[in-house]
């Protein structure tokens, strides 16, 4: 189980000391702060005296920290001309309805942006897995990080089990094409400078067409509530002493008997994985864009990861560990694992092709290149979903000129 992390800042935008001066570009924005703080701090006990920057993150959020009473809170800056906080306040709520440990909302001041949150405390579940160091020098770590993402995946379930239709907006086929349109629009044209002539937009509409028909139709068409951004940087982690200490001991076991599951050998030759049952201790953030849709994002997300990637082999068996532990709970997974795990693939690619065009935008638009540097690791996900499936293969070959690589073939399915 060997991971491969990036170095570069995280949507949440964690801040070193150096960086933790607040700064202000906007007078009067600093001065409706002031006076918000002012009488914010009477209500709930904070001290503005301890006031400083927590993160920033992909967007123009900003999140300060600040102490209260004997702890502390976290106070968003989200200017209303650029950020909508309804969406947050909305599922901050659900997700408090669902049992989750999630901010909660103490105060807002909707018209101009303000707003206190209970504090999940400052580290993420990447910042353990980080801690960690490499896996192959300590193995007895692995257990620690298969923990953890045990622990999402009870998170993500309880979250599913309380979906309802008709309360998040639909993730539907019109914003699948909104965000797969980010690909050609800001990747190939606006990044790489490659024209995107007819030729080439049928072919993209072509693929973008199956990728849709898979996300919207697998699986029965299965919807339930989803984060979109559900992965280790969004994912407070307790301490160490506080993670459950009852540790699975393997990695690896895929489907029970019978199961269809092409990948490395007939599935009666590895052992089902053993259901261990535990309290969820991971904290969810940043999920003021989620939707209902398609039960296969979420899962797609946490194992391929924006800025961590982990080997097959880790990434099958966290991913049959969810399936199974869905199937228990009555979430609509279906029966046949090798279905859903193409499902899931699909569902990722349609993920990566997206945040290539983000990233690309995030640099060229908004003037934060340090996404970019996690292209490849985008490029290399699509790529390997690519080249398991027949009728994916041109877009593997269209890749690969786009990043001026050499094709090679040789599909799974």
């Amino acid at each position: 189980m060997t991971p491969s992390t990036s170095s570069a800042p995280n949507p949440n935008g964690d801040v070193t000391p150096a960086e933790s001066a607040i700064v202000w570009s906007d007078p009067a924005r600093a001065a409706a702060f002031a006076e918000w703080l002012a009488t914010t701090s009477v209500l709930y006990q904070l001290d503005p005296l301890t006031l400083r920057l927590a993160s920033a993150d992909a967007s123009f959020r900003r999140y300060f920290r600040i102490g209260q009473g004997a702890g502390s809170g976290i106070i968003m800056d989200a200017p209303p001309a650029q950020e909508d906080c309804a969406p947050f306040v909305k599922v901050a709520e659900l997700m408090a309805q669902a049992g989750l440990n999630a901010p909660r909302v103490l105060a807002w001041d909707q018209a101009q942006g303000f707003m206190l949150l209970s504090d999940l405390g400052s580290q993420t579940m990447m910042d353990v897995i980080k801690q960690q160091g490499s896996l192959d020098i300590v193995p007895q770590n692995g257990e620690l990080i298969h923990r953890l993402y045990m622990d999402a995946v009870d998170v993500l379930i309880q979250w599913q089990l309380s979906s309802k239709p008709d309360v998040l907006p639909a993730y539907d086929d019109a914003l699948l094409s909104r965000e797969l349109a980010l690909f050609p629009d800001w990747y190939i044209a606006q990044h790489r400078g490659i024209t995107v002539d007819t030729a080439l937009q049928e072919k993209l509409t072509g693929f973008f067409a199956q990728i849709k028909d898979s996300n919207l139709n697998s699986l029965g068409g299965a919807r339930v509530f989803v984060h979109r951004d559900f992965m280790p940087r969004n994912l407070m982690a307790p301490t160490l002493d506080l993670i459950a200490p009852t540790l699975p001991t393997a990695c690896g076991s895929l489907p029970p008997q019978g199961a269809n599951f092409p990948w490395g050998g007939p599935a009666e030759n590895f052992i089902p994985a053993k259901s261990v049952e535990h309290r969820p201790t991971l904290g969810v953030l940043d999920f003021q864009d989620a939707v209902y849709g398609p039960i296969t994002y979420d899962i797609a997300s946490l194992m391929r990861d924006a800025f961590l990637s982990w080997d097959e082999e880790f990434v099958i068996d966290i991913t049959i560990r969810y399936w199974q532990k869905a199937r228990k709970a009555g979430l609509p997974v279906g029966d046949d694992f090798g279905e859903f795990y193409r499902a899931v693939e699909w569902m990722g690619l349609q993920r990566h092709l997206k945040i290539l065009g983000i990233f690309a935008r995030l640099t060229l638009r908004d003037g934060k290149p340090q996404y970019l540097t996690d292209t490849p690791r985008f490029i290399k996900y699509a790529r390997s979903t690519a080249s398991r499936y027949r009728q994916l293969g041109p877009l593997m070959v269209l890749l690969d000129e786009i990043e001026g690589n050499e094709t090679r073939i040789g599909y799974t399915f």
